[in-house]
């Protein structure tokens, strides 16, 4: 079996989280991930503690494995989940969309665990230094919000750069990602679009038959000219906010036409104002599966794939 030093730190079996996808991990994805033995994480998204509080409670009346919530700095109601992770007690935080070191004294003295997604070494850098114990070194292969390096380039020097366990993150979807990201530096790997098409996982399958049926050019980046690129699938709703992008459009009304739009896909499934967000990977995603099945498929090839190369090494 393949362990790294990042499954003791969180008394998980597999060194492998599930991304913290908006509308998408909610708390019966993340406890199917968690007892399947991985690390299943909770999107708190733009909502408030409510729902939260709600998914919290699903997940722990399905698992008693720890899982995480991932917390979206730029929400409006950051503040406010940074209290309530301390007040329920979560094991793990990890953070994206910003710098977390604001919050990360009052978490490490909780005794929270935090995990920042970074997509630069200076991020990387900065977030050990105010006692960040892992980070999430994403490329921008990933579905949804992505960064210019590719995870092939970012995540060797983000691991030459600090001194505390990197997770790979963008492009993974086999056992082939996981021994790449090891052979890279990390010791583990996080994956949200594989986890997608999981059975648990409550997206509309409108949005899991397009990821299916997804080749390796479906997805496209758009909102580079607002500063914060995106990846999904193409559609009706991508072209058509890409072909914006380069017209005279405001800036004001360009972010306008996406609001909403993650919902529209992952709740209604509607294929034309939708936003469905994805990796490059989704044409290697070809059928749904219980969490645990894609958990130990990947890491059983993962194993036949590190043994057979250890054969050829005299």
């Amino acid at each position: 079996m393949i362990k790294t030093p990042v499954c003791e730190l969180l008394g998980i079996k597999y060194p492998i989280f599930q991304g913290g996808m908006a509308w998408i991990a909610d708390g019966r994805l993340a406890a199917s991930v968690s007892d399947a033995g991985g690390l299943g994480i909770i999107a708190a998204m733009n909502a408030g503690a409510d729902y939260l509080k709600e998914q919290i409670n699903i997940a722990r009346r399905i698992t008693d494995k720890p899982f995480g919530v991932n917390i979206m700095l730029m929400s409006p109601h950051a503040d406010q989940i940074s209290d309530i992770v301390i007040e329920e007690k979560i094991p793990v935080v990890v953070t994206g969309a910003g710098n977390p070191s604001k919050y990360m004294k009052k978490w490490i003295e909780a005794g929270i665990k935090i995990i920042p997604v970074v997509p630069s070494v200076s991020l990387a850098k900065m977030v050990e230094r105010a006692g960040a114990c892992a980070v999430i070194a994403e490329g921008g292969e990933s579905g949804g919000h992505v960064g210019d390096l590719t995870t092939m380039s970012l995540v060797p020097q983000v691991c030459d750069a600090v001194n505390i366990p990197v997770i790979a993150a963008g492009g993974i979807a086999d056992g082939r990602g996981v021994c790449a990201s090891f052979m890279l530096g990390a010791q583990g790997v996080q994956l949200g679009t594989r986890f997608l098409v999981a059975k648990e996982c409550s997206v509309h399958q409108t949005y899991k038959d397009k990821i299916i049926k997804a080749s390796d050019i479906s997805t496209i980046v758009t909102g580079k000219r607002l500063g914060h690129p995106v990846r999904s699938l193409k559609t009706p709703f991508s072209k058509d906010y890409y072909k914006a992008e380069y017209s005279d459009i405001s800036n004001e009304e360009l972010e306008a036409k996406a609001v909403g739009a993650l919902r529209l896909a992952a709740v209604e499934g509607d294929e034309k104002r939708g936003c469905f967000l994805a990796g490059q990977i989704a044409g290697m995603v070809d059928k749904e599966q219980n969490a645990a099945e894609i958990i130990h498929e990947i890491f059983e090839e993962a194993e036949l794939i590190l043994n057979r190369v250890k054969a050829l090494i005299k």
